[in-house]
């Protein structure tokens, strides 16, 4: 079985990934969604040279624990950064082949002009957007114009602390289906955490106090 690619996003509202100079500053943090648990899901990313260039600024040149990063470059040298593969081959050909090899998920990160030709070429089995609630106004669209394609909704959750809206789609015509959002935790689960640690710790008192009395 040839293992997905998923376009693994955020986007703005009025449909940005990043602001005409690249930059992400504009991403709101929702403490509910696990990005231990999102980055376990895959052991290959691929990105365009666009999409790499804020993050390569980044410790390790934006290498990613347990991933190998594809970025996808004609202009780039190998030896300036250690840690990801620089590849000047066509992105078709060379997603396809890592495709057919087994393995975790391939996570397209980006940017919108490779997302269009993988697209095109019938390689994305996944669109997973997270919606966040900002306008840019301009930047770096989610997809550049082009051929049109159908989605079929797979899951959806909404985090009220930020706004974010998760959206999972897979492709129409795709064999493989959009995975569930498994990284988003629970909404609760940290408070039940701490109502149930304070508990055990008030039970723990009530335990300890007749000892007390009874040593006097």
């Amino acid at each position: 079985m040839t293992r997905r690619l998923r376009y693994q996003v955020a986007v703005s509202l009025d449909g940005f990934i990043a602001r005409p100079n690249g930059d992400y500053d504009w991403i709101v943090a929702d403490p509910a969604i696990d990005f231990n648990a999102l980055y376990k899901q895959f052991d290959i990313a691929v990105m365009g040279r666009k999409t790499y260039a804020p993050v390569a600024a980044m410790e390790g040149h934006g290498a990613m624990p347990g991933i190998q990063v594809y970025v996808f470059s004609s202009t780039l040298s190998p030896a300036t950064y250690p840690g990801v593969s620089i590849v000047n081959d066509d992105p078709l050909t060379v997603v396809a082949e890592l495709k057919k090899k087994g393995g975790k998920d391939i996570w397209l990160f980006g940017g919108g002009e490779l997302f269009r030709s993988l697209l095109d070429a019938g390689l994305v089995d996944t669109v997973e957007v997270a919606l966040m609630p900002v306008l840019l106004g301009s930047g770096i669209p989610l997809l550049p114009p082009g051929a049109d394609a159908k989605l079929v909704l797979t899951d959806l959750k909404r985090l009220p602390t930020s706004g974010t809206v998760v959206l999972a789609y897979t492709v129409e015509g795709s064999r493989a289906a959009a995975p569930q959002i498994a990284y988003v935790k629970p909404p609760g689960k940290s408070k039940q955490k701490r109502a149930t640690t304070g508990k055990s710790r008030q039970a723990k008192k009530r335990v300890e106090k007749p000892r007390r009395r009874s040593s006097r």
